[in-house]
């Protein structure tokens, strides 16, 4: 079997949700990664856009960041946040967003905020951005996290982002009618979520990764019952993404 990186992996996973005619909101870093590999092996008519304002780029080169100026190179259209913001809640488009977080619960609700209290913290990161908005009014969120126990926790410190809040309908009697988690890819797995109790399972282990891992790294107790082994990249996979995706490996 060809040897792989955790992000390749990741962006591959991730990459293998995203059909033609999604349109793929992409945050920072791996997002980025899983976001131009799905336009380029999975769903060449998937539309990608960015929170600064680029709608469809080239993504000849790949953006080290949302800020970075390829994410205007070759787009259909060059806007702001408003614009960009007003994608995600249309509601005739199907629109998937990759985000990232520092922890996430088993409802699928994210911390970007703090750890710690939240007026005395022990870390304080960059806030929400437009990740509440995002994961309030997209079709779908999926959420990459590296695989450990501090980050799968049973309550966590700070709601930033709304996943399934407390599982069943609650999301719904929020007011939020529509959209959710959809999926959650680590460096272990991919996790998804139960259509009626809207609690995370696990759906693919990577090859090489035991369930029992999986298990002592999740705060939290999950389903196993309907775990699969997940297909590893193919030899084309991985060559698009190292030669055609990120040649300068500025994320991989």
């Amino acid at each position: 079997m060809t040897q792989y990186t955790d992000n390749e992996m990741k962006a591959i996973s991730a990459g293998r949700f995203i059909k033609d005619g999604d349109i793929v909101f992409a945050g920072t870093g791996v997002s980025i990664l899983a976001a131009t590999a799905a336009k380029r092996i999975y769903a060449p008519k998937a539309v990608v856009f960015f929170e600064t304002g680029g709608v469809d780029p080239s993504l000849e080169e790949i953006p080290m960041a949302v800020s970075d100026s390829r994410v205007m190179s070759g787009t259909c259209l060059n806007s702001g946040l408003i614009d960009a913001f007003s994608i995600v809640g249309h509601r005739k488009f199907h629109t998937i967003a990759f985000l990232g977080a520092a922890q996430i619960d088993k409802y699928g609700n994210l911390n970007t905020t703090v750890i710690g209290d939240y007026h005395r913290p022990k870390t304080r990161f960059s806030g929400s951005g437009g990740a509440c908005d995002v994961s309030s009014f997209a079709s779908g969120v999926i959420t990459f996290m590296q695989h450990e126990k501090r980050r799968f926790v049973d309550k966590l410190d700070y709601l930033t982002s709304v996943g399934w809040y407390k599982g069943g309908d609650s999301r719904k009697r929020l007011g939020l009618q529509r959209g959710g988690a959809f999926a959650v890819v680590t460096n272990l797995c991919v996790m998804k979520f139960d259509e009626e109790t809207k609690e995370m399972y696990l759906a693919e282990y990577y090859p090489g990764i035991t369930i029992d891992r999986i298990i002592e790294n999740t705060g939290f107790t999950i389903d196993i019952s309907r775990a699969v082994e997940a297909l590893p990249p193919s030899a084309e996979e991985l060559r698009i993404l190292r030669e055609e995706v990120d040649p300068q490996k500025l994320i991989l």
